[in-house]
Order: C-alpha cells, then structure tokens, then sequence
C-alpha cells in the first residue's frame, strides 16, 4: 500500500491519485502545481493546455533563479515565468487520472498537490580516451487530493432576528436612566 503525505478529513468525500519515479524535472514540475492547487479541475485542465500552447504562463515564485520576466505573469503579480510543457503534460495525465478515480464522488476541487524528488537514478556516458562519466537523471513524485467542493450556506432569518440578551449591569442602567 502506498502511503500519502497527507490523509484527507472525510476519506469519502475525497479521492486520490500518485506517480512516482516521473522523469520530469522538480523545480519545472513545482510551480505550475503551486499554481493549480485549490483550483477546480476544470480551470487546472483549461490552464494546462494553455501552458501547453504557451497562451498562459506559469509564475515561477520559488524556483526563479535564471528564469526571465515576461508580461504574462502579471496576472499572477509577478514577473517572472515560463512555459514548462513536459511538466503540464504530466500533470494533465495526473489530473485525469484523478478525474477518472473521482467520477462516481463527484469531486473537483484540487486540495493538495505535491511534488518531491525521488532518489536519482545513474547512466553512464562515455568521454573521449576511453572515460566514463556519470549521467544522471532526475526523477520525481507526485500525489493529489480531489475534494468536493465546500457550499456556503446562509444563516437563517430567525436567528438573525432574535433579540441580543442585555447582562444585568446594563438593565441596571437602563432602569437608572429611566427613573432620572
């Protein structure tokens, strides 16, 4: 059984979905999940595909060392983005998967997402002189929580129209006022 790093409040009314071992590049993969969480799953998937044709920008807000500014981002209220395409692909197919596990709960809302980096994995390449050098890949984690989302209800009419209680010392000085 895998483990999560979060465990939902109502385990009926929430659903999950995970990969692991993903050759996706962490720092890439870490914003635009940033960006998509608390977000419905159809506004995710609309904003995925737009970063795909590059018609909207991911904010990179954490990871921006490098990273150049364009107009885009001012959305967001920042300056700086890109567009990671591999990386919103990736996360369209975890969305998906997640839209297929939540179809009987009816579940749209994206309560957690997280990525993490798993442990590297080593090729080899070969140098000139008959060197070997390491070439490492990256890979990383990913985990989601879908959760119904919350409706606001109203107060009701009657309480709001019930009278406050006064405390006593307040009577008392209103009987003090009336007798003056």
């Amino acid at each position: 059984m895998v483990r999560y790093s979060l465990d939902p409040e109502d385990p009926t009314k929430s659903c999950k979905s995970r990969g692991s071992n993903l050759c996706v590049h962490f720092k890439n993969t870490r914003e635009p999940a940033q960006a998509m969480q608390g977000k419905h799953m159809g506004k995710a998937t609309k904003y995925l595909k737009e970063v795909t044709l590059k018609k909207q920008c991911v904010p990179f807000q954490h990871y921006n060392g490098g990273v150049g500014r364009c107009a885009q981002p001012k959305q967001w209220g920042w300056i700086q983005g890109r567009w990671p395409k591999k990386s919103a692909e990736f996360l369209l197919h975890m969305l998906k998967n997640a839209e297929s596990n939540a179809e009987l709960k009816g579940l749209d809302v994206i309560e957690h997402i997280q990525v993490n980096q798993a442990p590297k994995m080593c090729h080899r390449t070969y140098r000139a002189h008959g060197r070997i050098h390491p070439y490492m890949s990256s890979p990383r984690h990913m985990e989601m929580d879908l959760t119904e989302k919350e409706q606001i209800v109203p107060k009701p009419e009657e309480e709001v129209a019930q009278k406050k209680k006064a405390s006593p010392k307040k009577l008392k000085k209103q009987k003090l006022m009336a007798r003056e």
